[in-house]
């Protein structure tokens, strides 16, 4: 501007061009702002009004005197306020994360502050079970030891869900899904009073832990079992599809309401079963949580009768490598 005073407006615009830019991309403390638009303009104005008064430039261009400074202040003014809420969102986002932590470390809490005395106590009344004085006091500490048994199950899924939450990865490794299900099967046909059918004709790898994909499948088993009868069949199998092999466990019960299909899989939603105790609300939360957790999902749909149709859908994965055993 000083030695070309005939093309003073290109550097004077290019100056506070470039002092806008490096602004928005890096907010200074006010103070050096301030300090900033006034110096430039100061010393900048006085060179346009000296080679106005000096008929070098026009002097309808000392417009820009203002203007400038005016495009730089909105410049300030807009960065800070995108600055504040940034900040603001990034305490939002901490205050969430400790209350997640917080809550997560409620589960944890919980389930082993239930599980100690649960244990503790369940313990004394099987001893007391075997030989009670009165056939009354037998069915009083039957109850007690079902309810005690229900608090165990409810503790370990709690700590299930909370390692869930956490967002950590579980294990996983190329697990044959046909052998899974057998194994898995087999241990619940044992149970009596239905009729079990397993059915697995085809071989498909998924990446998932035996153990994590037990607690899930027979988190459904379980609930086929209690919404189901004495006698009623309950079908165990595996359906194989190019990309997904998926777990499907239907039985001969009352069946989902289309409106609750979603909501079975909420924490701590009940359904009433017919025949059976009541559940502890979680186990097909785990059971989706899971499924997702190796990359699937876990869903219901209409039986092929009157009966309930779930499914834990995982995805196939494509090895020619044997599987290490379930």
């Amino acid at each position: 501007m000083r030695y070309s005073p005939d093309w003073a407006t290109i550097p004077y615009h290019l100056l506070f061009l470039s002092i806008i830019l490096v602004y928005g991309f890096r907010v200074w403390p006010l103070p050096a702002a301030v300090a900033v638009v006034v110096a430039v303009t100061l010393v900048t104005g006085t060179m346009m009004i000296v080679d106005a008064r000096a008929g070098v430039i026009e002097g309808t261009e000392l417009a820009e005197v203002p203007l400038m400074p005016m495009l730089l202040v909105a410049m300030v003014w807009h960065a800070r306020r995108r600055a504040a809420a940034i900040s603001a969102l990034e305490e939002m986002a901490e205050v969430q994360q400790a209350l997640l932590e917080r809550e997560r470390q409620f589960f944890r809490d919980t389930s082993h502050a239930i599980r100690t005395p649960v244990t503790i106590a369940r313990g004394h009344l099987e001893l007391a079970v075997e030989d009670p004085d009165l056939p009354s006091m037998r069915e009083d500490l039957g109850v007690a030891v079902r309810q005690l048994d229900r608090m165990t199950v409810l503790s370990n899924r709690l700590l299930a869900l909370a390692q869930l939450d956490s967002g950590a990865a579980l294990p996983s490794r190329h697990l044959d899904a046909a052998a899974f299900l057998l194994e898995v099967g087999g241990n619940w046909s044992a149970v009596p009073g239905r009729r079990w059918v397993l059915d697995a004709p085809q071989d498909a790898v998924v990446a998932a832990d035996p153990v994590w994909l037990a607690l899930a499948v027979d988190a459904v088993v379980e609930n086929a079992v209690h919404h189901t009868r004495e006698g009623e069949q309950i079908e165990i199998r595996l359906e194989v599809s190019p990309t997904t092999a998926t777990i499907v466990v239907t039985d001969e019960g009352p069946g989902v309401a289309t409106g609750d299909r979603e909501r079975v899989f909420d924490r701590f939603w009940h359904r009433r079963p017919p025949n059976g105790p009541m559940g502890s609300g979680l186990g097909l939360a785990m059971t989706r949580a899971t499924a997702r957790a190796f990359g699937g999902d876990a869903v219901v749909a209409p039986g092929a009768g009157h009966g309930a149709r779930f499914e834990v859908r995982l995805p196939r994965v494509d090895t020619d490598d044997v599987p290490v055993g379930v």
